[in-house]
This record gives C-alpha cells, structure tokens and sequence, in this order.
C-alpha cells in the first residue's frame, strides 16, 4: 500500500520540520533523504512555493517525488 504526502514547499528550502517531518514520521521513511531530494528537485524554483507530491511504499519505505508547477497566483506577483 502506497501513502501519497501532497504539500507546497518554498523551492529549495524544504526542512524536517512541520509540516513535512510529521507527516512523514509515521511513514517510517528517513525524512532527510526525502528532504533533500526535494530541495534538489526544487531548488530552480527558489523563493517561490512549489507544490509536492511525496509517494512512500509503506513496505519497502521507497519514496518518489513529483514536482508540480508553480501556482499561477506565485507567477504573476
């Protein structure tokens, strides 16, 4: 079974902290990998909030992570 985390995150400066760190915890996945392939993955976007799809594998505690476009509302500021 397969949990799905969707947050928005600042582009780059995703930390283990609320809301990410809680929400993965539980999903016993190492919430520093996930942190920084995150700020990896969205570190072109810097400043602005980027939406993020975590997907963790509850057996094997694989995760993938799909970023999504920026809102429009953060483009046209």
């Amino acid at each position: 079974m397969k949990a799905r985390i969707k947050l928005l995150v600042e582009g780059g400066k995703a930390n283990p902290g609320p809301p990410l760190g809680p929400a993965l915890g539980p999903l016993g996945v190492n919430v520093g990998q996930v942190v920084q392939k995150i700020n990896q993955a969205t570190a072109k976007f810097s400043g602005m909030k980027i939406p993020v799809i975590i997907t963790v594998d509850r057996k094997t505690k694989e995760f993938q992570i799909e970023v999504r476009s920026p809102p429009v509302s953060v483009l046209i500021k």
